[in-house]
């Protein structure tokens, strides 16, 4: 009688996990998790230092926003005022403009750039041929690269209500008068259109990534079945990249009143001055030109606090809707 022995399997078995480490509980204690690790962490240092020193050091300033600011005395030696500048943010009369302009920009920003990207990502995707994907993607990816100062030279040159290509276009077809860069009903449309055109390629990267991990035998499967583009995009693709949208949202509301700063100021003019004002550029004027730190710091710390609350709730609506959450 022979007997069979399972017992080099299961030793098999366990070297296996124990090599790559699947299905190993993660080791008790703070010294054994970095003796396993330690690879892991010495990859992550620069990255924490960077973080460490670029973005919680600079914390330590927050205090300024309760502190009346004095020259002399530097950061920490200012009289404590409390919610003195915070309180004369919210009676400024210029409180609800600033908070109108900004949310308008932003939210307006957030939607049509969120949606934009997953549309081309979709689009790119249904392309054939791989010469024509390339140079599609390449020719969306570029604007990117381009800098903010030259985008806002490129508006101003195609925008210029005298000699700009679009206006002397739209003068030919018989509008006359138009200056998109003068009107303050016009400088929401341009720079959020702007943004799309510039981003809009580089942001689609993450959603090919997401669509090129979909497995070809469901879209085999469904061409078997009948199914037509739009039906595939509809079934297979949209549901494939769902998780992905749903924590690039949360990152994006983590800075949604945000408006970028740079563009924003370099498009402003005394005619669109009404619309273009928003938080970023009132606390580059009220800090760094007015020399009124304290106000300015109190002013972008209640930014920060109302892009944490969106960051927070949406995350906890994303684990709950959708189970997908940063934490």
């Amino acid at each position: 009688m022979t007997l069979i022995e399972p017992t080099p399997v299961k030793a098999a078995g366990r070297r296996s996990r124990a090599a790559t480490g699947a299905g190993v509980p993660p080791p008790r204690g703070l010294r054994r998790h970095f003796r396993r690790y330690w690879q892991l962490w010495v990859m992550a240092a620069p990255a924490i230092a960077f973080v460490a020193v670029f973005s919680y050091i600079p914390m330590y300033g927050i205090q300024l926003a309760f502190r009346e600011f004095d020259f002399t005395a530097g950061l920490t030696g200012g009289e404590w005022v409390g919610l003195k500048y915070f309180r004369q943010f919210f009676e400024s009369p210029q409180f609800w403009t600033l908070m109108r302009n900004t949310v308008v920009i932003s939210v307006t920003t957030l939607v049509v750039g969120f949606i934009a990207p997953i549309a081309l990502a979709l689009l790119v995707n249904q392309v054939i041929g791989r010469s024509r994907k390339k140079f599609l993607q390449t020719a969306t990816y570029l604007p990117h690269f381009i800098s903010i100062v030259v985008i806002v030279g490129m508006l101003q040159v195609f925008l210029s209500p005298t000699s700009g290509l679009i206006t002397r276009f739209l003068e030919g077809l018989g509008l006359t008068g138009v200056n998109f860069l003068g009107d303050p009903s016009a400088f929401v449309p341009v720079y959020v259109i702007s943004e799309v055109w510039q981003h809009c390629g580089w942001n689609s990267i993450i959603y090919l990534a997401a669509l090129a991990s979909v497995d070809t035998q469901l879209y085999e499967a469904a061409k078997i079945d009948g199914a037509g583009r739009l039906s595939i995009v509809r079934h297979i693709d949209l549901p494939a990249l769902i998780p992905t949208m749903i924590v690039l949202l949360i990152l994006n509301m983590g800075g949604v009143l945000n408006a970028g700063f740079e563009k924003i100021f370099l498009m402003q003019n005394p005619l669109n001055l009404s619309v273009s004002e928003v938080i970023s550029t009132y606390v580059y004027k009220i800090g760094i030109l007015s020399n009124q730190f304290s106000y300015a710091t109190a002013i972008g710390l209640f930014n920060t606090a109302i892009n944490f609350v969106f960051l927070v709730v949406t995350n906890q609506i994303a684990k709950r809707v959708a189970n997908t959450s940063l934490w």
